[in-house]
């Protein structure tokens, strides 16, 4: 062997060595869960915390729903009340008459407002770092040109060739990537009423959902898969291990992607990138990553139904996020656009309210992990967890806005955590001190309030710092709803 062999085979180890990531990107997994869950879930997406989901498609046509519930299933609704007469099937059948099918909505859904480059710009000031479009929904409808979609349904089934004519994924991925987001997508396993899905179930994972979703990563190649409608049947049934081990290991976002929970029944929580809940509270006290997804109002598709007093406040929504990064969460939060491609009004203003809260604070946000003390309750109780069966609770978000009670407030503050240094958010202005317990600081400790120049007055006391919030006029405060105290180098 020459001298300049030996030399290279020499650079090739060392680099190896010095680069674990190169390493890592060999790494080959199984089609078994065990293998699966030794995959990490890509760190992008534990420091990212909050994303954007859409929900949009033929459903956003009629962007009806019995108010409460969620318009993107109409078309199961309809059916399901036709026999009964149920208040679905009294509103299509007096809007469209009664031989109105679903399918005629998706020629309606023409889209044609849509601008990709608008959309992609309200995502980035809203502060969010990740973007999850429905690439299609139980009703099988398609926004990228399937092919899958066409042959099994028997008829023009994507946007691209009926309705918009347009991809509408693609169209959205590329403008979001050009703002610096990533760009994800959800995906349905199952379609109510897909002819093969009716007739064969193992020949529609065949013949049509493997192929339709090994198509539909390698022409977007996604930073996050959301899949659902997994609950008829078994992950086995799915071939979920098999489809995933596809993923990891031979797909073109294989580095980069992250996966949800939703993969078969009875996976939810066991298996998965990350775990979620929906219209919840988030996971109490998860060590795995996990995920709440909800809408603004009660649907996620955009329902027509919904007024003003349906829509969650700005305050709301970030205090949602505050509490749910604290505990170690994400928060995923829908909006549907209407079937010719807006961005409804008062989402889009409840977005940009969210992103200037997040312009001030969001370095107590990104990147940031759970601190030791969590959030002190009052009584010992989460106030912002209602009854419910397992972790499926309501938000009741009034207890995180209630004034003091007594001597104390419901909530005093949240902490998260970078390194050696805390963040204390308080969900309201804190008055003139803000007391934190139980906390040890080094003799180089430094308290700042973040978007505020002036220096900020602290004393320790024992285990415990006082700081004295600063005097500010209304023009001075740096931001609305809440307010971060930055504490550097605490042990």
């Amino acid at each position: 062997m020459s001298r300049w062999v030996c030399l290279w085979v020499v650079c090739l180890i060392g680099l190896a060595l010095l680069v674990p990531g190169i390493c890592e990107a060999a790494q080959k997994y199984e089609a078994t869960w065990e293998s699966l869950d030794r995959r990490p879930t890509p760190q992008w997406w534990t420091d990212a915390k909050f994303g954007i989901f859409i929900h949009w498609g033929a459903y956003s046509v009629p962007a009806w729903s019995v108010r409460g519930q969620y318009s993107e299933w109409y078309w199961n609704r309809i059916t399901g009340d036709k026999d009964e007469n149920g208040p679905w099937w009294q509103y299509h059948a007096t809007t469209y008459g009664t031989d109105f099918p679903y399918a005629a909505f998706a020629p309606m859904f023409k889209a044609e407002l849509f601008d990709p480059d608008q959309w992609a710009e309200v995502f980035r000031r809203s502060g969010a770092k990740y973007v999850v479009l429905t690439s299609k929904h139980h009703d099988g409808f398609c926004l990228w040109p399937s092919a899958e979609a066409n042959q099994s349904w028997g008829r023009p089934w994507n946007s691209v060739d009926i309705g918009p004519q347009r991809d509408l994924l693609g169209d959205l991925t590329e403008a979001v990537r050009d703002k610096g987001l990533k760009m994800g997508f959800y995906y349905s396993l199952y379609e109510w009423y897909n002819p093969l899905w009716l007739s064969d179930r193992q020949l529609y994972v065949e013949k049509h959902m493997i192929p339709q979703f090994k198509d539909v990563v390698t022409r977007y190649k996604p930073s996050v898969i959301f899949s659902d409608g997994e609950w008829d049947m078994p992950a086995e049934d799915w071939r979920s291990e098999e489809l995933l081990a596809w993923l990891f290991n031979e797909s073109p976002c294989r580095d980069d992607v992250v996966i949800n929970d939703r993969w078969g029944k009875g996976i939810r929580h066991k298996h998965g990138g990350y775990y979620t809940t929906e219209y919840g509270a988030g996971l109490a006290g998860a060590s795995h990553p996990w995920e709440e997804n909800r809408g603004m109002g009660h649907s996620f598709g955009y329902s027509r139904t919904e007024a003003l007093s349906d829509y969650k406040s700005a305050r709301e929504l970030i205090l949602m996020l505050i509490d749910l990064v604290s505990r170690g969460g994400n928060l995923l939060l829908d909006i549907g656009p209407t079937g010719d491609g807006r961005i409804p009004v008062i989402m889009e203003e409840r977005l940009l309210q969210i992103g200037n809260w997040l312009e001030v604070n969001g370095e107590a946000i990104y990147g940031t992990r759970p601190w030791r003390k969590m959030i002190q309750w009052t009584e010992g109780k989460r106030p912002n967890v209602g009854y419910g069966k397992g972790d499926q609770v309501k938000y009741d978000i009034a207890a995180l806005t209630a004034p003091p009670t007594g001597e104390k407030a419901v909530i005093e503050v949240f902490f998260t955590a970078k390194g050696d240094t805390l963040y204390a958010i308080t969900p309201r202005w804190p008055g003139k001190e803000l007391v934190i317990e139980d906390i040890e600081v080094s003799p180089q400790a430094d308290v700042t309030m973040l978007g505020v120049a002036q220096s900020v007055s602290w004393q320790r006391s024992g285990r415990k710092v006082v700081i004295q919030v600063p005097e500010l006029s209304v023009d001075e405060v740096p931001c609305k709803y809440a307010y971060t105290f930055k504490i550097a180098h605490v042990k």
